[in-house]
C-alpha cells in the first residue's frame, strides 16, 4: 500500500496520525473541513490536503487510493448530544457511504476507528473483550456502532474491513483537546493546584495515548488481511486501564507543583474495563502511560508551545462556529459585510 485516504485528518487523532503515516513513507490524501486550522498539518511532498465535508465525498476522492482510515466524527458525547443531526449524518451515514465508495473504487482496505464507549457501563466483574455484548448509551456511541454495522458486511476476499474500539484517548496532539479526562486533569492541576474528582475514585476507565491509537491504525494497514479482515479489535493496554482515584494521583505526581485532590458529589458508579489480548496477540503494543503524557503536556504548556483556547474544547469550538455562522448569515448583504 502506498496512498492512504484519511478522513478527519485535521482532528485530534488525525494530526498525530498523518505525520506518522508520512514518516513511514505513505502518501496521504488528508480530507477535512479543517475547522481547527489547516496549518496543523505541515506541508510535505507526499501530503495532499482536500478541504471537503465527509458528507460530500465522491468516488473521485478514493481514486488511486489503497486504503482508507475513516477517522471523521463529531468527537465526543456532549457534542453528539448538542449536534445530533450532524452526528448521525457524519459518524454513521458518511462513514458507511465512504466505505461503499471505497470498495467500488477498488480500495483494498478500510479501517474504522470506533470507540470502547460502545460497551457502555459493565458489571464490576466484566472485562469487556470484543465478544462482550455492547451497551451504547449516547448518540455518539450508537452512531459509532451503527457505522460498524454498516461497514463490516462489505468484507470479502478483496476488500478488508477492520474496526477499532479505541479506549478514551489522551496525550498531546497538534490539534490539542483539553476536554479529555487525562488532558483536562493535567491542565487544571497545573494551573490551579487543585484536581476535582467525583467520588469515590474506584471507577475504571480504559485509556490510550493518541500516538498509540494512531499506531494501531497503521498496524491494521500493514497486518495480514487474513488475520484482521472483518474483525473488531479493542485498542489500549492493561497498563492503561486506570481507576480514577489512582489515575488522579498519577497526574498529581507528574505535574510540577503541589496538587490537592478535591472530592465532590455522590459516588459515580459508571465503570468499565476492557481487554486487549486480541490485538496484542498480533504483535501490537501500546508504548505510552499517563505519567509520561502528563509530563509532556506540562512541558509544552510551560514552553508556550501549547495553550488552552476555545479551540481545545471541542463543544465550545463547535458552538462558537455555529454562533458566528448565524451572526454572519443575519448580517451579510450581497455576499459581504463592509466590502460588497
Amino acid at each position: 500500500m502506498t496512498k492512504i485516504l484519511v478522513t478527519g485528518a485535521g482532528g485530534y487523532i488525525g494530526t498525530s496520525l498523518v505525520p506518522m503515516l508520512l514518516e513511514r513513507g505513505y502518501e496521504v490524501r488528508a480530507v477535512d473541513r479543517f475547522v481547527f486550522g489547516s496549518e496543523l498539518l505541515n506541508d510535505q511532498p507526499k501530503l495532499e490536503r482536500v478541504r471537503e465535508d465527509s458528507r460530500m465525498l465522491t468516488s473521485d476522492h478514493s481514486a488511486d487510493v489503497d486504503a482508507v482510515i475513516d477517522l471523521v466524527a463529531i468527537s465526543n458525547d456532549p457534542s453528539g448530544e448538542k449536534f445530533q443531526d450532524a452526528t448521525w449524518a457524519i459518524n454513521r451515514d458518511s462513514r458507511i457511504r465512504t466505505a461503499h465508495m471505497a470498495k467500488e473504487a477498488g480500495v483494498k482496505r478500510y479501517v474504522l476507528p470506533s470507540s470502547c464507549s460502545l460497551y457502555g457501563f459493565q458489571p464490576p466483574e466484566v472485562i469487556a473483550d470484543e465478544t462482550t455484548k455492547t451497551n451504547p448509551l449516547t448518540i455518539y456511541a450508537r452512531a459509532s456502532e451503527m457505522a460498524e454495522q454498516g461497514t463490516l458486511p462489505l468484507v470479502d476476499e478483496i476488500f478488508c474491513v477492520v474496526v477499532l474500539h479505541q479506549s478514551t484517548v489522551y496525550g498531546y496532539s497538534p490539534r490539542m483537546r483539553f476536554d479529555l479526562a487525562i488532558n483536562g486533569m493535567t491542565y487544571g492541576a497545573r494551573k490551579t493546584g487543585k484536581l476535582p474528582l467525583m467520588r469515590d475514585g474506584s471507577q475504571w476507565r480504559p485509556m490510550v495515548h493518541v500516538q498509540d491509537t494512531a499506531a494501531a491504525q497503521i498496524f491494521m494497514l500493514e497486518a495480514d488481511a487474513d488475520k484482521v479482515n472483518g474483525q473488531i479489535f479493542n485498542v489500549g493496554s492493561a497498563e492503561n486501564v486506570y481507576q480514577i482515584g489512582p489515575l488522579a494521583e498519577t497526574v498529581a505526581e507528574a505535574v510540577p507543583r503541589d496538587v490537592e485532590i478535591e472530592w465532590y458529589g455522590d459516588a459515580d458508579n459508571r465503570s468499565y474495563r476492557a481487554a486487549f489480548d486480541k490485538i496484542e496477540g498480533l504483535g501490537y503494543k501500546a508504548k505510552w502511560t499517563a505519567g509520561r503524557a502528563v509530563s509532556e503536556i506540562c512541558e509544552k504548556l510551560e514552553s508556550g508551545e501549547l495553550e488552552r483556547t476555545v479551540k481545545t474544547i471541542t463543544l465550545d469550538w463547535y458552538s462558537e462556529l455555529a454562533h458566528w455562522h448565524r451572526v454572519i448569515k443575519d448580517l451579510e448583504l450581497r455576499g459581504g459585510m463592509l466590502d460588497i
